[in-house]
């Protein structure tokens, strides 16, 4: 009797799903949020709505200010041959970053078919892009925000992340069992040559299940996802925690380039005479003063962007996302400098206070001379 074939990935049909290929740009000091609620509500047809995790109780996560979701006009592209058309949002964060997604949609498509698609999409959004609409995408989304912007931002700084999302496949399966049916390799490495079995490893050390027949698997640039009810929460927690590293990593830059002209500046003052030394040093002072002050207002925000607390599962998804993103490694090197400048905001004030008490030593002593020369001048 012939023994049947083993299994393959053709045997998998994803029925619903999608590919969301996430743009994240920096586009202002802040955005207020409310006013921004207030502007959309008065356009017909472009009223936005606050982020919740649907599946999980308000008591086990806590957004610090939920992020608003816009609708902004749907797109069609042309992959391989074939015209998709997708579905576009805007995600506008208080800290002033924005998250921009293009969802495109999966139906019925072989393992192979969406491991092709995968690299299709990615081919015409991805990094690598040169005809991507994402220009013109930021461009819509911050017109219409404009008003509700503080300190609109001249150059935006930019992240990326794909996701691949299966809600249903033409029959039941757990993850286990998915999992010996497909390798997940070829998707999330996006990779046509096979990999070594350490890469490989790598790539498959962040695996996440709740139930039996849900998967996560995340890696720096793209996750797969399996969520048979059709929520979002993980999806999006890796959005906040993307967004976090945008910021992040914006406030090191600026950090980076700030560090340099504060030498500089208080080089200049050291050389400076007199009152207007002390005046250098005290203006040199109020500026970095405020700029820490500004610094650590805003990164504490994208700190306490989303806090999750009862919820183990999704709190474990979310600091392993932080993780693998190097988030924390950038907020360390951000609270470096910025102790730096504020060690140098503490210096230069003792200094300012050292020339000023030095003048008014000085106008005393003169003071009293003049007083001896006025008395000895009457005799």
């Amino acid at each position: 009797m012939t023994q049947p074939s083993p299994p393959t990935s053709g045997d998998v049909v994803i029925r619903q799903g999608s590919i969301v290929v996430q743009r994240l740009f920096d586009i202002a000091y802040a955005t207020d949020l409310v006013r921004l609620e207030a502007l959309c509500a008065n356009v017909e047809g472009s009223s936005g709505s606050r982020a919740r995790l649907a599946a999980t109780p308000d008591k086990a996560v806590t957004f610090g200010n939920p992020p608003l979701t816009l609708p902004l006009s749907g797109l069609s592209l042309e992959l391989d041959g074939e015209t998709l058309d997708c579905a576009v949002s805007a995600n506008f964060y208080d800290f002033g970053a924005l998250t921009l997604a293009i969802d495109v949609p999966v139906r019925e498509r072989s393992w192979p078919a969406l491991v092709a698609l995968s690299r299709a999409v990615d081919r015409a959004l991805g990094p690598t892009a040169t005809q991507a609409p994402w220009a013109a995408l930021c461009e819509q989304a911050v017109q219409r925000a404009a008003p509700a912007l503080t300190r609109p931002a001249r150059e935006r700084l930019q992240e990326d992340y794909l996701l691949i999302v299966v809600r249903e496949f033409d029959a039941p399966l757990s993850a286990r069992e998915l999992l010996s049916r497909i390798d997940p390799v070829p998707l999330l490495s996006g990779e046509d040559r096979e990999l070594s079995e350490s890469a490989r490893a790598d790539l498959l050390r962040q695996r996440y299940s709740y139930y039996a027949d849900d998967l996560v698997l995340l890696t720096w640039d793209r996750a797969f996802i399996v969520e048979p009810r059709g929520e979002s929460d993980v999806a999006d927690v890796l959005e906040v925690a993307n967004a976090q590293l945008l910021e992040l990593r914006y406030y090191d830059e600026l950090l980076d380039a700030e560090l340099p002209q504060m030498y500089d500046e208080v080089e200049r003052a050291r050389h400076a005479r007199g009152l207007l030394a002390a005046r250098h040093f005290a203006h040199l002072a109020r500026r970095l003063h405020t700029q820490v002050a500004e610094v650590t207002e805003l990164t504490e925000k994208v700190d306490n962007a989303l806090q999750v607390t009862e919820d183990v599962y999704l709190a474990r998804v979310y600091s392993a996302a932080l993780t693998l993103f190097r988030v924390p490694t950038v907020a360390a090197a951000v609270d470096r400098k910025l102790a730096i400048v504020r060690d140098t905001y503490t210096a230069l004030y003792e200094e300012a206070s050292a020339r000023r008490a030095e003048l008014l030593e000085i106008a005393i002593v003169v003071l009293i001379l003049i007083e001896i020369v006025m008395g000895l001048l009457k005799w």
